[in-house]
């Protein structure tokens, strides 16, 4: 309990003991200047307020923060002792060392506070984020949409037109493998944190909220300009990396706070699945534990609502100014399913939007605002199409993201002053190995494979000129293989009744191969190499590539962090101008 609040003499403040003592933000942090942050030391003991001191650059702590701290002498859930002080500043860029002492011991950390240029650069950014966004979504998105001859592209993707800059370390605070939820929040605020957390850092209690929290993105714009803010998302609005524009939690699937987080940012559009977090408890389909209406409290707010295609066309015509689109109760359907095949959840929800339609009504809104806009776009389905290794839904959806691009690129050319970021939040351990060829003689699928001379060229077609393949059942395809998986059927086809299921769950609670699969012609069992409490493929480890085009896009260079983009964001925009 915080049953004991001090507040600590000036020389007193925000200290760790230091065998085993952590202090948030943690060593080598960078922070914005003038941007609010928590600060939080967690001891490993109970100690007395009297026992500790810190100093910042050789200054009391409180001196430099300008607050006073609260002391808690057993953290829930810990025996033992911790001090926080809530959305502290430090408007001065320089390196700070905060020195913690506890009798004879002592622990250091240092924290890099950096301003930005005094003029901005760009005036509107467009950050696209392919979910799990790999090498192999690109090249297998290449192949499939334009098609390739005697060892040439027929065609070049939107993408492949915008210089590669940097490779980007996915890994979080307490692991070198990561989720949606933290590789994002480093993105868009620039501190690293754990799995799992967005907008904190992860400290060791067990409230998901009260956690050392970070400006995010979002906040910083609010905080500085007068600028829109725009998210796309083919997931619910409130999953991880949507979320991460706007929110903070220890917990990213605590969605139905994470919709409140939106609310009070406002996001002038806001367009994507999850409406199930906005609906009351009453209303079917509604996940929340509350009657808290958010559809309403939106709508009260000045947007205006659409469920559909036809209503969000509508909704662009209408000025509003601000546009809430909830276009699905969960996430929206994969665009091979929406468009061309109608399977998933499209018999219930026939009328959902693409990427492409989301990404030019948000542009077209936001650009009415003179002093620009931040734009979120996110191409979910990669990664949600990725873990069940469903390859050819997944390259479908790639190529609908380089569609989305192509909106961007086209606004950029009368809009010079944007800046256009196009990179993934991690990987998956996918490679394109060949081709499977229905025409090789034998009924055994895993001889059909062609690697090497062998694998040739596939035969898909675009002969309408949409960019997408006529059809993903030729007879001679793509041969995409994970190198992580649950035990599950390989049948080496794509998967025309519905989304791939590969593993479901036994009466002992492991994960098993899904027999649906079973007697497919050709099908083989792979025995899988992750636990079996998995059910389907994982994230891996791998840079992610970087790209970017437009002003301000010589600050993403070399090998970079995830929160090193954020500085390079906030610089472009000029968030914290230095002060001569």
């Amino acid at each position: 309990m915080r049953s004991l609040l001090v507040a600590l003499a000036a020389t007193t403040c925000l200290v760790s003991v230091a065998n085993a003592a952590t202090v948030y933000p943690l060593d080598r942090a960078t922070i914005l200047a003038g941007s609010p942050f928590d600060l939080k030391v967690e001891f490993d003991t109970v100690v007395a307020p009297a026992d500790v001191t810190v100093t910042i650059n050789g200054e009391p702590a409180e001196k430099v923060l300008g607050k006073s701290v609260e002391f808690v002498e057993k953290e829930e859930g810990a025996d033992a002792s911790a001090v926080l002080v809530r959305a502290v500043r430090i408007a001065s860029p320089g390196s700070y060392t905060v020195e913690a002492k506890a009798g004879a011991e002592t622990r250091t950390v240092v924290w890099d506070v950096y301003a930005t240029p005094a003029t901005p650069k760009a005036k509107n950014v467009i950050f696209f984020l392919g979910d799990g966004l790999s090498v192999a979504h690109r090249t297998g998105a290449r192949l499939m949409s334009k098609g390739m001859h005697e060892g040439k592209a027929d065609g070049r993707l939107n993408m492949d037109d915008i210089p590669p800059a940097a490779f980007i370390g996915t890994s979080a605070t307490n692991a070198i493998a990561t989720d949606s939820a933290n590789t994002m929040s480093a993105y868009m605020t620039g501190h690293k944190t754990a799995v799992n957390a967005i907008g904190v850092y992860a400290d060791r209690t067990k409230d998901p909220f009260d956690d050392p929290r970070v400006e995010n993105i979002a906040e910083a714009l609010r905080r500085t300009t007068k600028k829109s803010i725009g998210i796309v998302a083919k997931s619910e609005v409130e999953d991880a990396t949507p979320a991460a524009v706007v929110a903070h939690t220890r917990l990213r699937a605590r969605k139905a706070e994470i919709v409140g987080d939106l609310f009070d940012i406002k996001p002038e559009v806001l367009l994507g699945g999850g409406s199930a977090y906005f609906l009351p408890k009453a209303t079917p389909g509604s996940k929340r534990k509350d009657e808290k209406d958010y559809v309403q409290m939106f709508r009260d707010a000045g947007y205006t609502l659409a469920t559909s295609k036809d209503e969000l066309a509508t909704a662009a015509g209408t000025n509003s100014g601000k546009i809430l689109g909830l276009f699905h109760t969960g996430n929206m359907d994969a665009e091979l399913d929406r468009q061309f095949l109608k399977k998933g959840t499209v018999s219930k929800f026939p009328n959902q939007p693409g990427l492409v339609d989301m990404t030019k009504v948000a542009i077209d809104e936001l650009a009415k605002n003179p002093e620009g806009f931040f734009l979120m776009v996110e191409g979910s389905s990669i990664d949600k199409m990725s873990h069940p290794m469903d390859w050819d839904r997944a390259l479908v959806d790639t190529i609908e993201f380089d569609q989305a691009i192509g909106i961007a690129v086209d606004f950029a050319k009368t809009h010079p002053d944007t800046l256009i970021v196009v990179t993934g939040d991690h990987t998956h351990g996918v490679s394109i190995i060949g081709t499977v060829d229905d025409d090789k003689p034998g009924t055994e699928m895993r001889e059909k494979v062609g690697t090497y001379a062998d694998a040739g060229f596939p035969n898909y077609e675009d002969k309408d000129g949409d960019g997408y393949p006529d059809r993903i059942d030729v007879s001679r395809r793509l041969m995409l293989f994970s190198n992580n998986f649950p035990d599950y059927y390989e049948t080496f086809r794509p998967k025309l009744d519905g989304p791939f299921e590969p593993a479901v769950k036994n009466e002992k609670g492991e994960y098993v191969a899904n027999e649906q699969y079973k007697d497919v012609p050709g099908a083989v069992l792979r025995i899988g190499n992750i636990p079996r409490d998995g059910d389907t493929a994982v994230h891996a480890v791998d840079d992610v590539v970087l790209q970017v085009t437009g002003p301000g896009g010589d600050g993403f260079r070399g090998y970079m962090e995830q929160s090193d983009v954020y500085r390079a964001l906030v610089d472009a925009m000029a968030l914290a101008p230095k002060q001569n």
